[in-house]
C-alpha cells in the first residue's frame, strides 16, 4: 500500500472543486486537491520514489510499487512558462517523501490570473483503490491525503 502525503500546506478541497474539467472529472485519475497557503513555498514529494516527469508547474513521482503520483501546481500554470517556479531537483532523481521538488509562489500565480489550486492525483488508479481521501480541512505539508491499495 502507498501512503500519499500532501506536497504543500493549505486546505483540502477535493478534485470536484478544481476549476478544470480534466481534473474535476478525474480523467487523469482519482485523488484530491489542495488550495495552497498564499506564500512562497516548496512543493515536496508526496511519496518516496523516482521523478519520472518534471516541469516547473507539475511533477510525477513513481514509488517502488509502481504507483505514479502527479502533483500539479496550479491550473493552466503551464502558460506561465516556468516564470515564478524554481526546480530544485532533476528528472530521474530518486527522492524521499517530504523532499523539496519545486519552489513557487501561489500568490504570484493568482496575481498572474491563474488558479493556484493543486491537484494531487493517483495516475492510472481506479477510484476504489484509494482510501481515507482528504477532501476538506486544513492540511500541513506531509499530512496524509490518501492511501492507495
Amino acid at each position: 500500500m502507498t501512503t500519499v502525503t500532501s506536497p504543500l500546506a493549505g486546505r483540502a478541497i477535493g478534485l470536484a472543486a478544481v476549476p478544470d474539467p480534466v481534473f474535476s472529472g478525474a480523467m487523469v485519475g482519482p485523488g484530491t486537491a489542495i488550495d495552497p497557503v498564499r506564500e512562497p513555498s516548496e512543493a515536496v514529494s508526496p511519496v518516496d520514489g523516482i521523478v519520472v516527469s518534471l516541469h516547473p508547474h507539475a511533477f510525477v513521482v513513481v514509488d517502488p510499487e509502481g504507483h505514479g503520483v502527479l502533483t500539479h501546481l496550479g491550473i493552466d500554470t503551464v502558460q506561465l512558462n516556468g516564470e515564478g517556479f524554481e526546480l530544485l531537483i532533476n528528472k530521474g532523481d530518486t527522492v524521499t517523501r517530504g523532499q523539496a521538488v519545486v519552489r513557487w509562489n501561489p500568490l504570484a500565480v493568482e496575481e498572474a490570473g491563474k488558479s493556484p489550486i493543486c491537484p494531487v492525483v493517483a495516475l492510472e488508479a481506479s477510484a476504489d483503490a484509494l482510501g481515507g481521501l482528504r477532501e476538506d480541512g486544513d492540511i500541513k505539508t506531509g499530512d496524509e491525503l490518501f492511501s492507495w491499495e
